[in-house]
């Protein structure tokens, strides 16, 4: 699998460490927990979009780009790497912002990676819940197009075989790291929403043949339609590595028992997973992803799905600039008003 056959930009902190969570593991028993600090990749803060956006903005700047256009949720992280990576190459950028929880306070719409999308450059729409993105986004780019632009679009999340390329290398990374540490990963657990992450994973891990299962924690879709979009982009990402017809169906695996009431909304779990985190190994999580990624494989244990002394490794996404988006879920507005 010679993945420097396909352009890629490097913008990021690589390879992310790979650490044990000792108080965590102490703590909870069961199993031995690790964690894949994708946080920790560097771009405006980090989080795992930088990796799929060191091959989209390879493929714009191949194709002439003089304007990336991307789209995703009010406190979408992705959008706010898009628009770091779009600063860091002097290339313009365009975000369209759904409304997908229906908050109107300013600490949700205008702080956060609001902010730092209006810092890095970017230029940002609004558009209503239930809203079309990828035509809305075609839409933006076909009026750009008339005036002599050269936009590129890429979809929410970055998720399609070219941005999935980020974790096909990240797998490859994992199992490096993992084999020069003699460490025997059993499971590998995240959160996903838009399927980029665990389709890139799920590709490179078979690829390999790696013999390490993943499981996503939803943290937005039905379990069914997680999996199907998923099980789509991977067999696209594989077929676009020239290995097609090598993901199975079994090898996608999705728990969407822990979204609540919808996307970007919090839940109890959430708040307790964020909170373990940072008093227990000094780590944030954000409210929107790995929060909920982590409550899921925190019930998990408690209910015994993991053998003891299995290792579990967590992949933190980032994204916990998101976090000032949400005070009142930690009960940050109620100390702060004293």
């Amino acid at each position: 699998m010679n993945l420097a056959r396909f352009p890629r930009i490097r913008l990021g902190h690589m390879p992310t460490p790979l650490e044990p969570m000792e108080n965590l593991t102490r703590l909870l028993g069961g199993p031995n927990l690790w964690i894949k600090r994708d946080d920790c990749t560097g771009l405006s803060t980090g989080g795992n979009k930088t990796r799929k956006l060191e091959y989209l903005m390879a493929d714009a700047r191949a194709e002439g780009a003089d304007i990336v256009i991307t789209q995703g949720a009010t406190q979408s992280n992705h959008a706010r790497q898009t628009a770091a990576a779009c600063a860091k190459l002097g290339i313009a950028c365009h975000i369209l912002l759904e409304d997908r929880t229906g908050y109107t306070d300013a600490a949700y719409t205008k702080n956060a990676n609001v902010l730092m999308d209006k810092l890095h450059g970017a230029t940002v729409s609004r558009r209503p819940g239930g809203a079309d993105m990828q035509a809305e986004m075609e839409a933006v780019a076909a009026t750009l197009r008339a005036e002599g632009r050269k936009p590129y679009v890429i979809p929410g999340g970055g998720s399609n075989p070219v941005g999935a390329l980020g974790y096909v290398n990240a797998a490859q990374e994992l199992v490096t790291q993992a084999s020069d540490m003699g460490l025997r990963i059993d499971h590998l657990v995240h959160a996903t929403g838009s399927a980029g992450t665990q389709a890139g994973l799920v590709a490179g891990l078979v690829a390999l043949n790696s013999g390490i299962p993943v499981l996503g924690i939803g943290v937005r879709a039905p379990k069914d339609r997680q999996e199907a979009n998923v099980f789509a982009l991977a067999e696209r990402t594989a077929q676009h590595l020239g290995l097609p017809g090598i993901i199975k169906r079994e090898h996608v695996v999705a728990n969407c028992d822990y979204v609540g009431q919808g996307y970007g909304i919090p839940t109890e779990g959430m708040v307790k997973a964020v909170k373990l985190l940072a008093e227990q190994e000094g780590i944030l999580l954000d409210p929107v992803y790995s929060g909920k990624g982590m409550a899921g494989l925190l019930d998990l244990i408690g209910k015994g799905f993991f053998k003891p002394g299995e290792n579990v490794v967590f992949l933190h996404t980032g994204g916990q600039v998101g976090l000032f988006g949400y005070p009142e879920a930690f009960d940050v507005a109620a100390d702060l008003a004293r």
